[in-house]
């Protein structure tokens, strides 16, 4: 419960209306006896007479997350934030209520920022470590969690349990993520929502026109451009459930291992239906069979192996599709097996760009919006960023933040995010930069030709090496081959360079 004083991060300096502040005290009383209800309505009368009491929005919410009513509750909480920028228990408490709906990366994001308002937070520490190990830290965890704040219960969890290398039981979960979270990209958005979306809420009417009721679907563009992101909200929009097929959980040394872990993800697929499979780094399962090895044994042999169960669970889907849909991400489309690509497996191509210039200032829009932040010139910041994807721009705010946040921990007076932070950050090439502009480089010559000339007998001749890309794949991949040889143009390169130095510079 909050006291005059919290949510943890306030200031607690505004004097209260002593009639708000009764009806606060006997809304505590209500709570302690566990009358949620009647606590709920004490709360409300406090926030009637003083519309800026934090600490009875908070409480109003902690007691409609108990009740369950946590559009009520998120609402409140985003009154707190409002009112208390720095409140640390608010997106605490806005995690919590993600877990409880299964939506783990959404309860990352309020965690993070309940650490961020206060480094030293140690719940705010544990619930992130526990969030980290359910989706990515340690092997053979994933699933959901729910936790109460301000009381203990129990942890209920769903994991992935792999037995000797085999994997018996999936982890599912759910994601509360929308289409409206994610910026720019409305084009790809539109498709999504008409091929994937529509299908899983109205298989009815797929049916009626003869469509299929699954899809393989191949999400591909450069790093950081926001494939998962987009997958969280397919799965949100259709509120379908999701297995996160890690490629560390399906390989397994053991001849035969990695085949029964494919088999058993979309068998549990199957009977958990409408379900989407995610296989992030799809490149590094489904490599291409033939493309190197150790003659026919080892690693390469067995990979082949994968890759052609690969092929039959994914014959399946084609056979009877109903209800599972399979999404890959890669950055490197052209490594995988073509076999996988062909139509009915992965042959619909989806390309996730780099942002462009209006949604670059809605991503530092985005990323600054759960900071304290002053007056911040987006239009500049987004020339600044030429070229920059949203991981890139996201890491920028952070470490921008890192500024304020130094200053009041030396100084112990707070002081808004504000232009100068963006900018030093953007100006300090070791603490900032685009991430695509080598990877544009390093990727330029596995999918565009090359013409090397080379003398022979006092005569040149010139030899054309073509790059990793076959006749179909450069039809089916165009848009990024084109976006690749815009961003590797020397003209291009020059005008990106100028475009941040004026924006860095002279404005």
């Amino acid at each position: 419960m909050a006291d005059e004083k919290t949510p943890n991060g306030s200031q607690g300096k505004k004097e209260v209306n002593p009639q708000a502040k009764e009806h606060w005290m006997r809304g505590n009383s209500f709570f302690d006896e566990s009358k949620f209800n009647e606590a709920i309505k004490e709360y409300g009368e406090a926030i009637a007479i003083d519309k800026d009491y934090a600490s009875a929005y908070f409480n109003r919410a902690l007691n409609n997350t108990i009740t369950k009513s946590f559009d009520a509750a998120k609402k409140d909480l985003q009154s707190v934030m409002e009112l208390e920028p720095k409140s640390a228990d608010a997106p605490l408490l806005m995690g919590d209520i993600a877990e409880q709906q299964d939506d783990l990366l959404g309860a990352r994001f309020w965690y993070e920022r309940s650490l961020a308002n206060n480094p030293s937070y140690t719940e705010a520490k544990n619930r992130l470590e526990h969030i980290d190990s359910l989706l990515h830290v340690e092997p053979g965890k994933g699933g959901s969690a729910q936790v109460q704040v301000g009381a203990k219960k129990e942890v209920k969890k769903e994991e992935t349990i792999i037995e000797e290398g085999q994997i018996k039981k999936v982890a599912f979960y759910k994601s509360s993520m929308k289409f409206d979270r994610v910026i720019g990209m409305d084009k790809v958005k539109k498709y999504l929502y008409e091929n994937v979306v529509l299908a899983i809420q109205k298989p009815d009417l797929f049916k009626k026109y003869g469509k299929k009721l699954g899809v393989g679907l191949l999400l591909y563009g450069p790093p950081g451009t926001g494939k998962t992101f987009v997958v969280n909200a397919i799965a949100g929009e259709s509120n379908a459930n999701v297995i996160i097929a890690r490629i560390n959980q399906i390989v397994d040394m053991y001849t035969g291992n990695t085949e029964k872990n494919l088999h058993a993800i979309f068998e549990q697929a199957r009977q958990n239906a409408p379900c989407i499979i995610f296989f992030d780094e799809l490149d590094a399962l489904g490599v291409k069979r033939g493309s190197g090895g150790d003659g026919g044994g080892g690693e390469s042999s067995a990979m082949r192996l994968a890759v052609n169960q690969f092929l039959v669970e994914m014959n399946g889907v084609e056979a009877n599709p109903e209800g599972i849909f399979v999404i890959g991400a890669t950055n490197n489309p052209w490594d995988i097996d073509p076999a996988l690509k062909r139509s009915g497996r992965f042959g619909d191509a989806v390309y996730i760009p780099p942002p462009k210039y209006k949604d670059r200032k809605g991503l530092f829009e985005l990323y600054t919006r759960n900071k304290p932040r002053g007056w911040l010139n987006y239009g500049r910041l987004a020339r600044a960023t030429s070229g920059y994807s949203p991981a890139d721009i996201e890491r920028v705010c952070d470490k921008a933040a890192m500024r304020p946040l130094l200053h009041e921990h030396e100084h112990q007076t707070a002081r808004k995010l504000d232009m100068h932070d963006m900018m030093a950050i953007l100006k300090d090439k070791d603490t900032s930069g685009s991430s695509l502009d080598e990877w544009y480089s390093m990727v330029k010559k596995d999918v565009i030709s090359k013409t090397e000339v080379a003398t022979v007998n006092g005569k040149k001749q010139e030899t054309v090496k073509e790059g990793k890309l076959d006749a179909q794949e450069k039809v089916l991949y165009k848009v990024m081959v084109k976006d690749i040889k815009k961003n590797t143009s020397p003209a291009r390169i020059k005008i990106k360079n100028f475009n941040r130095w004026w924006a860095l510079h002279v404005f």
